[in-house]
């Protein structure tokens, strides 16, 4: 491999689609781009592979892409759909010795060694046992040949952020998969990305999330070289929704691969 590529694990909102008891058009779909697992990405470079959240879904995506090691997890904040699959992590820690890395914000590793207390009160160090390194997430963190800078967003009532990764000198990738607004200085931190990557919950507007409609505003002021709309619910059929965005806007699904 060359240069920074990434995968998109899962694309769907909170339920997953389809959804438990669901018969909609998009839940009873054929199209295997409307079968979305919890939001997931695996970001990848010569150096490093890192995974941004950890879903309940996440056995199944690492099984469905091969994953087989990881150097680092990335947090954007402590809701269920991102963080449930943290103990499926053991199989990336299986010696005795082995660790790995989970950056966060403070209030979302506070919350984690709540919901996860028998992984992160280092008494169990055992071979097969989930042994996280934790890692206070503040401000620029350089990891190997990344700059991964942490971005401040406003989703409900939960410290939150998204990420800007910077590779070879450039701005390549954001990240934002669960937003309803992005303060102006870190829209000014993300004008000109390569790929934005943001929350597209659905086409009506939602309290926490972004709606299409304000995803697609927010890729215009920032004019990224392309958009891919993530976090999606079963209002968003994949062939309808695709046909009324603007060029270089695109519905994301579970296992695209982008090289940038």
């Amino acid at each position: 491999m060359s240069g920074f590529r990434f995968t998109f694990l899962g694309t769907g909102t909170s339920v997953g689609v389809p959804m438990i008891g669901c018969a909609c058009e998009t839940c009873s779909s054929e199209d295997p781009r409307d079968q979305r697992l919890r939001c997931s990405i695996l970001v990848e470079t010569p150096e490093l592979c890192l995974l941004v959240d950890a879903g309940p879904d996440l056995r199944q995506q690492c099984l469905r892409e091969g994953i087989s090691r990881l150097d680092g997890v990335l947090i954007t904040h402590p809701h269920a759909d991102h963080v449930m699959g943290l103990d499926d992590l053991r199989r990336f820690t299986a010696g005795r010795d082995d660790t790995l890395r989970v950056f966060a914000r403070a209030s979302c590793l506070s919350a984690l060694e709540k919901m996860f207390f028998y992984v992160f009160n280092g008494q169990n160090r055992y071979p097969g046992y989930f042994k996280p390194d934790p890692c206070v997430l503040e401000k620029q963190l350089n990891i190997g040949d990344l700059e991964v800078v942490p971005i401040g967003v406003e989703h409900g009532n939960v410290e939150c952020v998204g990420f800007l990764f910077r590779y070879a000198g450039s701005s390549v990738l954001a990240y934002l998969p669960d937003c309803k607004h992005i303060p102006q200085a870190a829209m000014e931190a993300l004008r000109g990305v390569d790929c934005l990557v943001i929350d597209a919950l659905r086409q009506r507007p939602h309290p926490t999330h972004m709606s299409i409609d304000e995803a697609v505003a927010i890729s215009a002021e920032l004019s990224p070289g392309e958009t891919w709309l993530t976090h999606l619910s079963h209002d968003v059929l994949h062939a309808r929704e695709q046909e009324t965005l603007p060029a270089g806007v695109n519905i994301a699904h579970d296992g695209l691969k982008l090289s940038l």
